[in-house]
């Protein structure tokens, strides 16, 4: 039996007036995940424990059957396992993003957020932005790694762990009663600017059109990870196919396999195709019974506000990965279980993440009954089924029934 777990990062949402009073989910043609939701079994599973912020650290360490109340230390630490940041036990990681702040304004208090990623700026730009940041900020106790895109790895010798505000959880908000009370971080993101505002790569993005990364943000603070393998839990060998560092991470921390797929980049043009042959090869091929497949898409197209975009995502999520996989390990006579979900909510309307319920599908693949019923929100809820303690998903997907 091989296991595979397709998470369709922010995919869930809310109805829109504009859609008819469908979710982008429940509008997008899934024929795909409609036939296994027709052969398989749908509900609503709780990825966020109560009283946790919803993001994608805790829900999918929810969905890979870690519970975050015992496992989580912070974003940032599991993103810095992933770039490879060694980290003493005294160490705080913070995520560094490069940000789009306005520019009208003369303080930097009185800026409004514009865009938490500026633009998914690639990681080429980054890295040169980041350069100028480290030869004027990076002194004793302080070092900046590069990561991918718009996210980046700040480490803080004998640091604070303290509340700071996501960059997403604030589009279109002046930013300055968001800033951080620590007065070193607080004057390290206003330095920033100024380094940033008028360098080369940021003049060449306004001259394309493009949101410039003029400051840099930093939040998930945390300490180092201390996560068990995967393996020694499930009895399974798994491996992560995923985009973005903080996925990696998670990988890494619980000793799975992490396959880079050429292209993957974490946006709407990423390389499905590659993704979902790389999942049939890792599984068909190699000795691995579990593959994780993250999608960042419809998360990223969810904090852009666009409703069209994230139907695109979801519909390349459907055709692009979840067909050729299910289509992949049936041609190669693979007996296969397979959970396809979001990990949280990202609301195009609220342009960031809730921690409202998501719906699942489980699909075995020697199930014979077909039943109709479509893979969306509403059907979910519908059924009544609910998994409230979203790590026990995964025990029940490695149910060999």
């Amino acid at each position: 039996m091989k296991y595979v777990v397709i998470l369709g990062d922010g995919m869930a949402d809310l109805p829109l007036e504009r859609l008819g009073g469908m979710t982008p989910l429940e509008y997008a043609k899934t024929p795909k995940m409609d036939e296994l939701a027709a052969k398989g079994e749908i509900g609503m599973v709780h990825t966020i424990p109560e009283g946790m912020k919803p993001g994608s650290d805790t829900a999918n360490l929810s969905v890979l059957g870690y519970d975050p109340r015992k496992y989580y230390s912070g974003r940032s630490p599991l993103e810095a396992l992933s770039i490879g940041v060694p980290m003493k036990d005294t160490d705080i990681a913070l995520r560094c993003n490069f940000v789009t702040l306005s520019e009208e304004e003369a303080r930097y208090e009185d800026r409004t957020m514009i865009d938490h990623s500026s633009g998914e700026i690639s990681t080429e730009e980054s890295a040169q932005l980041l350069e100028a940041v480290k030869k004027e900020l990076e002194a004793d106790g302080f070092g900046f790694y590069v990561g991918t895109s718009y996210r980046h790895c700040l480490i803080w010798e004998n640091g604070e762990v303290a509340e700071l505000v996501q960059p997403h959880d604030i589009l279109g908000q002046k930013i300055g009663d968001k800033l951080p009370k620590q007065e070193r971080l607080c004057a390290m993101m206003k330095r920033s600017y100024d380094i940033l505002v008028n360098h080369p790569v940021n003049e060449e993005r306004r001259r394309r059109g493009l949101n410039p990364a003029n400051s840099c943000w930093f939040w998930g603070a945390g300490t180092k990870p201390a996560l068990s393998p995967f393996d020694g839990r499930t009895g399974k060998r798994g491996a992560m196919i995923s985009a973005v560092d903080l996925l990696k991470g998670i990988a890494v921390g619980t000793s799975m396999k992490v396959i880079c797929v050429e292209g993957a980049n974490g946006g709407l043009d990423t390389n499905y195709e590659g993704k979902a042959q790389a999942a049939v090869d890792v599984l068909t091929k190699e000795d691995y019974d579990f593959v994780y497949v993250h999608l960042e898409g419809p998360d990223e197209m969810g904090h852009q506000g666009s409703a069209d975009k994230k139907i695109q995502a979801i519909e390349n999520l459907d055709a692009r990965i979840i067909a050729p996989i299910a289509e992949g390990l049936a041609g190669a006579g693979e007996d296969f279980r397979m959970v396809i979900l979001p990990d949280h909510p990202t609301p195009v309307s609220l342009r960031t993440h809730t921690a409202d319920n998501v719906p699942y599908l489980l699909y075995d693949s020697r199930a014979e009954r077909k039943e109709s019923r479509h893979y969306n929100e509403r059907e979910a809820a519908q059924t009544g089924r609910v998994i409230e303690d979203g790590y026990r998903l995964m025990d029940y997907l490695l149910e060999a029934e």
